[in-house]
């Protein structure tokens, strides 16, 4: 097909390389530490058949309809109880939007932020999901210097005076996808000190918080925001069923207005059926009790790994020990690159996702973000025993 056929933004979607890699993962044979996936023997099938039955029963003709772009009111109120709950914000029902996943936020986002050529700042490294989503608005990304603690402010602060065309900073500061880390409370309190200072929209993705293994949960960007410019976005799919997509954006005045006509624009809205759903397990069960169950099998599955990782892999190899999350994140010596280590060992029958691919700007090749929520124990002891084997051979 002649390429004059498709828009210029399709040149910003391309297959990578490790997406060919993976395909390979599919393999039954492999273990893989390569998705977020959740763990599928939580899902609460049991549970879910009463809730279906039951909305079906009470509600049949409106779950099936069409709805508001906005979401169904009941559940966007729990949503916004939940939020106050758990990340000391203020929110009402009319700061929740509902989204078919978090993705189509970003998307959604990068539509309405982005021009060509405009800067988004994020952490280094930082979530391949949303440069895919905003990549298809042609920005440039500027890496903002990331430490244990999160954002490094005096990068920030340059970055913010040095590039003239910044629209958006994208972060995550609870169990950051890839590395795990969490931001401190007084790097929170820096970042929101000087992003008050500019007029630029901050997007805070929080789909892993809940999932606190060890220590207090803390508090939001969005909650100590004063300018109204911190849009947080929120998910069922880690803590709940992924399958149903169903997501939340929490903001405020011309930002939610503006959203809510792109997202009208893009799927009218999100399934009702789905949201419904949702609504009467949180009426009829105790999703808090479900969380706790999560947050107990990911925590052993997190020790069972940083246990067969400090065990087996070669001492120059750092990583990340999570307290929350899905994820860790492995740093191989200088010289070693993930993606050449990564065909060696899906010939072992073990994957991951190779580092590179979490910097916009490429390089740092010798990193690694190894998945532990979705294999069951002894997989994963054997999945790093043979990760181990690996290394030493391409070593």
């Amino acid at each position: 097909m002649d390429k004059n056929v498709f828009a210029r933004r399709m040149k910003n979607f391309q297959a990578s390389d490790i997406a060919a890699i993976l395909k390979v993962t599919a393999d039954p044979e492999i273990i893989s530490f390569a998705g977020g996936l959740p763990a599928p023997e939580l899902f609460p099938i049991e549970e879910m058949k009463v809730v279906t039955a039951h909305v079906l029963e009470k509600y049949g003709t409106k779950a099936l309809q069409y709805s508001t772009t906005e979401g169904y009111a009941p559940l966007r109120g729990k949503i916004a109880n939940r939020m106050n709950e758990k990340y000391k914000t203020r929110l009402t029902t009319e700061n929740i939007m509902i989204t078919t996943g978090s993705q189509q936020s970003l998307d959604l986002l990068g539509k309405m932020l982005l021009d060509e050529g405009d800067v988004v700042l994020c952490e280094s490294p930082t979530y391949l999901g949303a440069l895919s989503a905003f990549n298809g608005y042609s920005p440039r990304y500027v890496e903002i210097a990331t430490d244990d603690e999160g954002m490094v402010p005096d990068s920030l602060e340059e970055a913010l005076k040095k590039e003239k065309r910044v629209k958006a900073i994208y972060v995550i500061p609870d169990f950051q996808n890839p590395t795990g880390k969490t931001w401190s409370i007084q790097r929170r309190k820096s970042f929101i000190e000087i992003i008050s200072r500019y007029s630029v929209v901050v997007i805070e993705d929080n789909p892993y918080g809940e999932l606190r293994f060890q220590g207090e949960m803390l508090p939001s960007l969005k909650s100590l925001d004063k300018t109204g410019n911190v849009v947080l976005l929120g998910t069922f799919s880690k803590i709940f069923c992924p399958g149903m997509r169903i997501a939340w954006l929490c903001a405020e005045g011309e930002l939610y207005e503006r959203f809510a006509y792109l997202k009208q624009a893009a799927d009218l809205h999100s399934p009702t059926l789905s949201q419904y759903e949702i609504d009467s397990y949180m009426e009829m069960y105790n999703l808090d009790a479900h969380v706790a169950k999560l947050i107990e099998l990911y925590k052993k599955r997190r020790d069972i790994m940083m246990e067969a990782i400090q065990a087996s892999f070669p001492s120059d190899v750092s990583y990340t020990k999570p307290e929350g999350g899905l994820f860790s994140w492995i740093t191989l010596p200088e010289g070693v690159n993930g993606r050449d280590l990564l065909i060696t060992a899906i010939a072992k029958k073990v994957a991951f996702v190779p580092g590179g691919a979490f910097f916009p700007r490429g390089g740092h090749e010798n990193t690694l973000r190894l998945n532990y929520s979705n294999m069951p124990p002894e997989k994963i002891r054997r999945g790093i025993h043979l990760l181990s084997e690996a290394m030493d051979q391409y070593l």
